[in-house]
């Protein structure tokens, strides 16, 4: 085995709690067709509220994954991760007993999991805080500071599946997602484990939180048509859809799957993260520092613009990061940014903020096995600064060998990794 070959790091399962679909065929099939899952808000009364629209998760029930003893114990961005972190395990083919364990001995050791999330429990947070106002400290839960750390959703995970190997969550902002991918491939390149389970989640569709970003201007008030609310580079967007979900990936070693004849989805390649250092939620204008990042990660993954087939944009759906994400593509891949597909499932699912950059990866994924590209729907006014290729309203047939996955997050966090065929 060469010294590159030996270095090699595949995706062999997916696993996913979407607005349109609580696992990863679903889900897959909406995005192709360009379906949206953005509705009005169903989980509080937001009438008081200018958005009154979301991309929420709708059927879904966390006793059909765990006990009503784990359920209550566990926020609801844990929940979805260990839904959508369960059906990753068994789309990998490994194997499982009926209490959901997966590992032991030396494999358990040789294990990761590791789920990041931007915002985490602000719902229960909030919801906690009103108790105690109402009640004081008597009325809170007994496990309701565990159930909302951050670090919970990879815990739960590893409880459910008897990981020992390093267990951990980051945060960076709306790059969580994606940023766990190149975080899992650094653990298995340094010998840390050769098996990791990684994702992103978030959950907290709340008043609290729809409030805060509306004082911000960030959302979109398209509330009479939700569908055609999230429009990424189109002229008339107003802003983006906030969302919730989970997407979980099994990514191990090229020589692990090997051994035991899992197919792979795809090879991770190489990835880079760099920061704007510019403002707290506003992107660099020139997009120097994203730039940077889809150059650093072309190459680390050893390829050049030309061998790029398709962009998985962040592509939100703001004035703001449309323009800059298309000056980073410009910036980065010179004169072949017009020759290359890119779309944002953003404007299907609203952007799923820790979980969003993971569902990039999946459809990156995705898009290499099928040799299609799914829509930006809504597209049908191009911003005249966004002058690339963004695959509007109808999916693509055409083969995508190597793929890049972009996303961009508050304080100017930037992350790009790249996966090609495997």
């Amino acid at each position: 085995m060469s010294e590159r070959a030996a270095d090699e790091v595949v995706i062999t399962g997916l696993g996913a709690i979407t607005p349109v679909g609580n696992d990863v065929p679903t889900t897959w099939e909406a995005l192709r067709a360009g379906r949206s899952g953005v509705r009005p808000i169903s989980s509080f009364d937001a009438s008081g509220l200018p958005t009154r629209i979301a991309g929420e998760v709708r059927g879904f029930d966390p006793l059909q994954v765990m006990t009503a003893k784990h359920a209550r114990r566990s926020a609801r961005f844990s929940q979805f991760a260990v839904a959508a972190a369960l059906q990753a395990v068994a789309d990998a083919d490994l194997p499982m007993d009926d209490d959901g364990l997966v590992f032991d001995g030396d494999d358990a050791l040789r294990t990761a999991v590791l789920i990041n999330t931007a915002v985490g429990a602000m719902g229960e947070t909030a919801a906690a805080q009103q108790t105690f106002a109402e009640r004081g400290w008597r009325g809170l839960r007994s496990d309701f500071v565990p159930s909302v750390i951050p670090n919970m959703p990879a815990c739960q995970v590893a409880m459910r599946m008897g990981v020992h190997g390093p267990v951990s969550a980051g945060a960076l902002a709306c790059a969580s997602g994606n940023a766990a991918l190149l975080e899992a491939a650094r653990l298995i390149r340094d010998g840390a484990a050769h098996t990791v389970i990684a994702g992103g989640t978030d959950a907290s569709i709340v008043p609290l939180m729809m409030g805060g970003l509306s004082m911000m201007g960030a959302l979109s008030t398209r509330n009479d048509d939700p569908a055609g609310a999230s429009r990424p580079f189109d002229a008339d967007r107003d802003g983006f859809v906030y969302g919730e979900g989970a997407v979980v990936f099994v990514v191990e070693s090229a020589r692990h799957a090997a051994e035991r004849g899992a197919r792979a989805y795809a090879r991770y390649l190489g990835g880079a993260i760099t920061c704007d250092a510019f403002h707290i939620v506003a992107p660099h204008p020139e997009a120097h520092y994203a730039g940077e990042a889809i150059r650093l990660a072309l190459e680390s993954a050893r390829l050049a613009p030309a061998d790029v087939d398709y962009v998985c944009a962040h592509g939100t759906s703001t004035r703001a990061n449309d323009r800059s994400e298309t000056r980073a593509i410009r910036a980065a891949f010179g004169a072949e940014a017009d020759g290359v597909a890119i779309s944002s499932p953003k404007s299907m699912v609203g952007h799923l903020i820790g979980g969003a950059g993971a569902l990039s990866v999946m459809v990156a994924c995705l898009a290499i096995r099928d040799s299609v590209v799914p829509p930006t729907a809504n597209l049908q006014t191009p911003d005249l600064e966004c002058d690339l290729d963004y695959v509007p309203q109808v999916s693509r047939d055409m083969a995508v060998d190597t793929a890049l996955v972009n996303a961009f997050g508050f304080g100017g966090q930037n992350c790009v990794v790249a996966i090609g065929r495997a």
